[in-house]
């Protein structure tokens, strides 16, 4: 497919210019945007998501719904889909603002 590289959008492009996201809370906006990067990362690294569920013990289907949010991940699947890759997902505790 060549050339479709330039017509892609980036998930900045789409946050930017779409209405559609108004209502979306932080934690949801976190949630895609790691999602995003990381299916980003596996799509960069010519992984395919039979080979990614392969290696992390989940199904193609399962690394698919994860993929699309077809289901919310769990912390432990987003932390296993990362190191498939090669990454580590921390959590940092900070103050709330009130």
């Amino acid at each position: 497919m060549k050339g479709l590289e330039n017509n892609m959008r980036t998930w900045e492009d789409f946050k930017r210019n779409s209405k559609s996201f108004t209502n979306m809370t932080e934690k949801e906006g976190n949630l895609i945007d790691t999602l995003a990067f990381l299916h980003a990362t596996r799509i960069k690294m010519n992984i395919s998501q039979t080979q990614l569920g392969q290696k992390i013990g989940m199904s193609q289907p399962q690394v698919a719904k994860l993929e699309n949010l077809v289901v919310q991940p769990t912390l432990a699947s987003l932390r296993k889909y990362a190191a498939g890759l090669g990454f580590k997902i921390t959590l940092s505790v900070v103050p709330a603002l009130s």
